[in-house]
Order: C-alpha cells, then sequence, then structure tokens
C-alpha cells in the first residue's frame, strides 16, 4: 500500500510506522484488559457453581442424616444430581441461550466481539457507535453488527436475571438452612436425656458420621482445587498461546513493512540513478553540440576568409589588367589631341538616338528577381 504513494516521504513513512504501532500496543493492551476481565467474571462464575453445590450437597447429607433410622443403619446416600438440574431457572436459560448462539462471543471471533464490546461502552449502546464498530470491524456487514447487537442486549438482560436468581436462591437456601438448623437444635434439645449405652453408641456413630462426611467435603472441596488449578494452568497456557501468536504476527507486519521500505528505496535510488545517467547524458550531448558549433563557426570564418583572399586576388587581378590596358592605349596614342572644351556638354550620338525612341512610361512588364537572403554576418564583405 506504501508503495503506491510515490510521494510520501520517507519522515510520512517514519511517523505512519509509529502510528501503526502505536495503534497495535493500544488494541493488544485492551485486548489484554478485556481477557483478564472476562476470566475474572469467568472464575467468579466458576467458583459461584462450585460454592452452590457444596451447598447443595451439604444441604442434602443433612436431610439424609435426619431421615437415617435411630439404630445406626444409616442409608446409602442419593446421586448426586446433574448440575444443569442444581441451577435455577434462568440460569438454565443463559446456558441454553449461550449454547443456541454460539457461546459467550456469539458466534463472532474473540477479538471481533471485544472491538465490538469496545465500541459499544464508547457510546454507552447508542446508535452512534456502530459507525465506529465497522471501522473495527470491515469483515462484517451492518446487518451482521445490529444483530450482534440485539444478541448482546438479550445477553446482558439474561445475565441480569440470572444474577438476581442467583441472590434468590441463595437467601432461599439460606433461609432453609437456618430452618433446619433450628429444627436440629430443637430436635436435638428433645432428645437430650439420659439414655441407655446404645444412646452413647448410636451418638458416637453419628459423630463418625459427621466426621466422614465431613471429610468427604474436605476431599471435594481438594478435588475442586486442583480441577481449578488445572484450568487456570491450561488458561495460562492458552494465554501465552496467544501472545506468542500475536507477537509472530507483529513481527510479520513489521518485517512486510521493512521490506515494502527497502523496495521503495530501492526504486528511489534507481530512479535517482536514472536521472543522473539522464543529466550526464544531456551534458554529454551540449558539450557535443558546442563542440560541433564551434567546428562549423570555424569552418564557415575559414571559407569567408578564403573567399575573401580570392575577391582580393581577382579585384588585383583586374585592377593590374586595367593598368597594363591603360599602358598599351597609351603607347598606341602617340599623337597630340586638341582640346574641344563644347564636347563636355554636348549629347553624344548614343544619347541623341535614345532620345529619338523615348515613348509614353509604365505600360511595359515589370520583372522582379527573387534573390537568395545573405546573412547578416556575411553582408558588406
Amino acid at each position: 500500500m506504501i508503495l503506491n504513494f510515490p510521494f510520501l516521504s520517507f519522515l510520512a513513512i517514519q511517523t505512519l510506522m509509529e502510528l501503526m504501532s502505536e495503534v497495535e500496543r493500544s488494541i493488544s493492551s485492551l485486548k489484554e484488559e478485556q481477557w483478564q476481565r472476562f476470566e475474572e467474571l469467568l472464575k467468579e462464575e466458576r467458583t459461584c457453581r462450585l460454592e452452590l453445590r457444596a451447598y447443595e450437597k451439604k444441604i442434602e447429607n443433612w436431610s439424609h442424616s435426619v431421615k437415617s433410622d435411630p439404630k445406626g443403619n444409616t442409608a446409602s446416600s442419593p446421586k448426586t444430581k446433574l448440575l444443569d438440574r442444581d441451577l435455577p431457572a434462568d440460569v438454565k436459560v443463559l446456558e441454553s441461550f449461550l449454547q443456541r448462539t454460539g457461546g459467550v462471543y456469539g458466534g463472532w471471533d474473540q477479538y471481533d466481539h471485544q472491538a465490538f464490546l469496545k465500541a459499544w461502552t464508547k457510546h454507552s449502546g447508542q446508535p452512534a457507535y456502530r459507525k465506529e464498530a465497522k471501522l473495527h470491524l470491515p469483515a462484517k456487514t451492518l446487518e451482521e453488527i445490529e444483530q450482534h447487537e440485539e444478541w448482546h442486549r438479550e445477553l446482558s438482560y439474561l445475565q441480569g436475571r440470572k444474577r438476581e436468581a442467583i441472590l434468590r436462591w441463595k437467601a432461599r437456601k439460606t433461609q432453609e438452612r437456618q430452618i433446619w438448623i433450628q429444627t436440629q437444635q430443637e430436635a436435638e434439645k428433645r432428645e437430650k436425656e439420659p439414655k441407655s449405652q446404645a444412646h452413647q453408641h448410636r451418638t458416637d456413630e453419628e459423630k463418625r458420621e459427621a466426621t466422614r462426611r465431613l471429610e468427604e467435603w474436605r476431599e471435594e472441596r481438594r478435588r475442586n482445587k486442583e480441577l481449578e488449578e488445572e484450568q487456570r494452568l491450561a488458561e495460562e497456557v492458552q494465554k501465552r498461546r496467544q501472545a506468542k501468536e500475536e507477537r509472530r504476527r507483529q513481527l510479520e507486519v513489521k518485517s512486510t513493512i521493512e521490506e515494502r521500505l527497502r523496495l521503495r528505496r530501492e526504486e528511489e535510488e534507481q530512479r535517482r540513478r536514472a536521472r543522473e545517467e539522464e543529466r550526464k547524458e544531456m551534458e554529454e550531448r551540449r558539450r557535443l553540440a558546442a563542440q560541433c558549433i564551434k567546428d562549423l563557426n570555424q569552418r564557415d570564418l575559414l571559407k569567408v576568409e578564403a573567399k575573401l583572399q580570392d575577391k582580393q586576388l581577382k579585384e588585383k587581378e583586374v585592377a593590374e589588367r586595367q593598368l597594363r590596358i591603360v599602358a598599351k592605349l597609351k603607347e598606341k596614342v602617340d599623337g597630340h589631341v586638341s582640346r574641344d572644351p563644347t564636347r563636355l556638354t554636348r549629347p553624344t550620338k548614343g544619347w541623341e538616338e535614345r532620345l529619338k525612341s523615348i515613348g509614353p512610361s509604365g505600360k511595359g512588364p515589370v520583372t522582379q528577381t527573387f534573390h537568395r537572403a545573405v546573412p547578416t554576418w556575411r553582408q558588406g564583405l
């Protein structure tokens, strides 16, 4: 893209590179921040689920302990219910919605969804966010963005209902537990009477059962912690892999820009060399033209000098010939000629004949002779 604009200077290219680097850093920091935020929310959600399951199991175990026969023959504990059956209805609706619409990103890529959330949060959900979201999501159409907006509104609504349902469920479970504890305390008060050794044996058995249940609860909590640790390690590996991929992509972009800059510099160097060669060629042509003009002027000057010498020689020969003719005439005329002063004013015979043939003028054809122009520097030679 940079090579399509040859008028950009190197400083402008550097500015564009810095701007691109700054934008990439901003995007990376925003992605990291959003990712951490989502991670925290997911951890909180998992913690709430584990706590809810632990409380439900404790309550079920307590209820089973109350219903056990007084002889100490404890029945086997019921099977653990499935997680989706333990959750409130609003939570099930949210999970069903996520499974039906493509997960927590609505079927979009994670980074596209984060770019959408950034524009949505910046404009507080106003329609003006769509223009900015379209700039950050060139691969998405406006209709897809509007559909994702509807999905996000529905998700926010269901998440709010989920939080409210969990709070109501916790309050109800807390109230039921308090009622059950109060009932247990009252039952224990009624049963606290001096009994026989069977009563003491039953009490010891209940203590051992309570100890066993406590150990089971601790073991389950330990397994839950191990599971959370494994999930955390897997998430860290995923984050490192994503960071490595992001660094690789940035290096590829950087190498591409550097290659384009190198090609641009090579093109500029080739153009500079071509201009330099053209300038040298023009100077050589000017030098040859000047030398040619000088040689032509020298040749013309030599020709003019030669013609002038020939003319002078011819004039000299003509003058010498005239002198010889005059000398010969003088030799022939050796007598004395009398002077006739009237001869100078008397017309000659030829003039008298011409006067006889003079007629009206202006009727004959006018002849015009064209001559080749003589250069200024040769006139008068």
